[in-house]
């Protein structure tokens, strides 16, 4: 492998983070239109909590998506055309949930708003669970020939161990986006956040302890990764008692939900961690396909890194600009239906 081939793995691991660490707050904040609002000043409070952020937010699944198919084409030809379907869902859910937020600010009445509301919040437990069950998956033994092709059943893509990875990234989600209403949304929301995330703290731990021996079962990740993934696993866990702890006991605001976006940030670690030095992993290992035999020329993989190293210091600089700009706390009982 070369040194640009392992940068373009490195690089995709980070925009994935990164996607989930600020997408991950607002598919929390959208399943909070349902289960965490009362009103319609809540789920407006929620709405501009958001506004200003979670288009910019989904530019990271395009950058990771544009990135695979220019630095590794085969991966994502396998990747996309084996999870067609699954992929499929994802597309639709984001897009749902992106014109959901624009239809409710334009309807004359209250119950046609509260129609958009429900489709955000579905559509944002719909996008987390399937991208957890494409990760886990790809991760646990797909049947795959030699030229990548897949000839997956239903029981390959749905299995204990995708079911897990699903719900443990749509509860990481919602955690996180609780934590965003907490740093941002002053009034009963906030309290109300507070108490479901001392519901959901122990809940979220006994999950991960869940998905860690499932990841035994159905990865090769403690045999092959034993003191990396122990490791991670590790700070899984650590990163989500700490956060636990400074926000029941402490109420702290800022380093919980810095924590809990780490969270869902060290499973994507943990998931490019194992799968190095494969991009795909097959039921027959012979058949997994590999970052050194699946990356583009080194010409082009050249040429990227120079786009890259213009592009991604503006767009870090636009959103830490944009965050600033809206940094003032939104007062939930003052905000304009």
């Amino acid at each position: 492998m070369s040194f640009l081939q392992i940068t373009w793995f490195v690089l995709i691991a980070i925009l994935w983070s990164g996607f989930f660490f600020l997408e991950g707050y607002d598919f929390g904040i959208g399943m909070q239109f349902v289960f965490n609002s009362r009103n319609q000043k809540d789920r407006q409070a929620l709405y501009e909590a958001i506004g200003p952020h979670w288009d910019a937010n989904e530019v990271w699944l395009i950058t990771a998506g544009g990135a695979m198919f220019a630095a590794f084409p085969y991966w994502y030809a396998s990747l996309f055309s084996g999870f067609y379907l699954l992929l499929f869902i994802v597309l639709m859910a984001l897009i749902y949930r992106g014109v959901s937020f624009e239809f409710r600010e334009h309807m004359p009445t209250i119950q046609g708003s509260q129609i958009w509301e429900r489709l955000i919040a579905i559509s944002s437990f719909i996008a987390p669970f399937f991208l957890g069950m494409i990760f886990t998956a790809m991760v646990s033994g797909m049947p795959m020939d030699a030229k990548g092709n897949l000839s997956a059943g239903f029981f390959d893509y749905v299995t204990p161990f995708t079911l897990v990875g699903g719900i443990a990234v749509t509860l990481m989600s919602y955690v996180h986006g609780l934590n965003y209403t907490r740093l941002r949304i002053i009034g009963d929301i906030r309290t109300r956040a507070m108490a479901q995330l001392k519901l959901l703290y122990p809940i979220l731990l006994a999950g991960e302890a869940l998905f860690a021996i499932l990841l035994f079962f159905y990865t090769d990740f403690f045999q092959t990764k034993l003191l990396w993934t122990l490791i991670i696993l590790a700070a899984i866990v650590l990163s989500t008692v700490i956060g636990w702890y400074l926000t029941v006991n402490k109420k702290k605001e800022v380093f919980p939900f810095i924590l809990s976006g780490l969270t869902l940030v060290e499973v994507v670690v943990l998931i490019f961690v194992g799968l190095f030095p494969r991009l795909m992993v097959a039921s027959n290992p012979l058949h997994s396909l590999k970052i050194i035999n699946a990356s583009s020329s080194p010409y082009t993989l050249k040429v990227m890194s120079f786009v890259v190293l213009t592009a991604l210091p503006l767009t870090l600089g636009y959103q830490i600009w944009s965050f600033w700009v809206f940094r003032k706390r939104i007062v939930a009982d003052k905000v304009v239906e």
